[in-house]
């Protein structure tokens, strides 16, 4: 890199992970703009320009590129079009997601070259003025290696003044690894110890939807007092005004109509609805298994005693939803009903389009998707089939028919259903 006068290369003195090397970056360089890339990286031609564009013309806003992607195996540039841009998302695990670009914010603009607003960022490539970035404390210098970072910067980012946009005119290619590099050097779980330290300040009353999926199991998360005392000094707004305005989109589980397993009643009523809702298990038909009274991802039979179950994970996407014996665990057996009669597992919604009842990605526009349950005949129905959820007598597989009040395997129980919330 002799030939590149601009160019600092920073070495620690020993390994201090992703958030802190990004930090020591920070403190070496003289620009009044930071600019973040992944080593992994293929920048195209005029991807920098758009960027300080936006930041010159308002230095609390953040922007990130459209992220391409870069094959693992070939090296192959896949480009993506303003028409395909994405925008980032999170689910109650907090773990960071992609989304369409919702239609409220699609209305804001009259082309797709626009930036959008985006209610969070991947994280790994972003610009962002220095001092609107010290004054928002930077990263949170009690996080670890890696994880969490880029969710702590988004929501401070709007929360306490700025803007986080995504710039279509701006294309950066990325390798997107299929498991993570890193190894936890002290046993303990850094990504979970940052997610709670980012809860303990910034989610506020919210932070129980993640101490619900973590079995309330915080261990020594460190002092957060100081991250707090900036929160308070800097006049951020509330995480509620956050999902208000930002992030509408995102469900609240505390609005659920009912949440926890669904138990079919019939033929001993220990079936439960369960899905491990993985990416490759989406599109894939929903199982039945014996109910463990866990939680997780289980809703029960009242005949068979066998709960839906599906771990939710994006691998298990378009895969059947399985049953299994209701084990009261949580997990893959725990679902919600929404408002809208969607069953859902975070952003993983039980769809039917008449084969197999599968995980879909929610999109939020009911048809397949909905599900309407009645609570004195404890029926499932579909709404645009009309067909009522069922099990095989061998309680092996769920299926849908034609709905009859003397079929006891159509009778289903909605773990903590509150009509009131409809």
């Amino acid at each position: 890199m002799m030939n590149y006068p601009k160019v600092k290369i920073i070495r620690a003195s020993k390994r201090e992970g992703l958030i802190r090397a990004r930090l020591l970056g920070a403190a070496a360089a003289t620009a009044p703009v930071l600019t973040y890339l992944d080593s992994h990286c293929e920048c195209t031609e005029g991807w920098l320009e758009p960027l300080l564009d936006r930041i010159a013309r308002d230095p609390t806003t953040v922007v990130c590129p459209v992220i391409d992607v870069i094959d693992d195996t070939t090296l192959e540039y896949h480009w993506r079009d303003s028409g395909g841009v994405n925008v980032g998302g999170f689910d109650w695990n907090l773990q960071f997601n992609w989304h369409a670009v919702p239609e409220r914010e699609k209305k804001r603009h009259k082309n797709s070259a626009e930036p959008v607003w985006s209610p969070t960022m991947a994280g790994g490539l972003f610009a962002i003025d220095r001092a609107f970035f010290e004054r928002l404390g930077t990263y949170d210098s009690g996080f670890d290696i890696w994880g969490g970072e880029n969710l702590e910067l988004s929501f401070k980012t709007w929360m306490c003044g700025g803007t986080l946009e995504i710039v279509p005119c701006s294309h950066v290619g990325h390798i997107f690894r299929k498991r993570s590099p890193y190894k936890w050097r002290s046993g303990v779980n850094v990504l979970k110890r940052n997610s709670i330290r980012l809860s303990e300040v910034w989610l506020d009353e919210y932070a129980q939807y993640y101490y619900q999926r973590i079995g309330h199991d915080k261990g020594n998360y460190g002092d957060v007092s100081e991250r707090k005392q900036l929160r308070s000094k800097l006049g951020c707004k509330s995480f509620k005004w956050y999902l208000d305005n930002v992030y509408p989109e995102l469900f609240i589980p505390g609005e659920a109509v009912a949440s926890g397993e669904i138990r079919n009643l019939g033929e001993g009523g220990n079936t439960c609805l369960d899905s491990p809702a993985r990416k490759s298990d989406l599109h894939k038909p929903v199982g039945l298994y014996p109910c463990h009274r866990q939680g997780g991802n289980q809703i029960r039979n009242l005949d068979k005693d066998v709960c839906i179950d599906s771990s939710g994970k994006p691998e298990d996407l378009h895969q059947p939803v399985g049953l299994w014996p209701c084990h009261r665990q949580g997990g893959n057996q725990y679902w919600m009903l929404s408002k809208t009669g969607e069953i859902r597992r975070d952003e993983s919604c039980l769809d039917y389009s008449g084969t197999d009842v599968i995980l879909y990605p929610c999109h939020g526009s009911k048809g397949n998707q909905q599900w309407i349950y009645n609570s004195q005949t404890k029926q499932i129905r579909h709404g645009s089939s009309d067909k009522c959820m069922s099990i095989t007598e061998s309680k092996q597989r769920l299926l849908m028919e034609e709905c009859s009040l003397s079929a006891p395997r159509q009778r289903w129980s909605l773990e903590n259903y509150n009509p009131s919330k409809l």
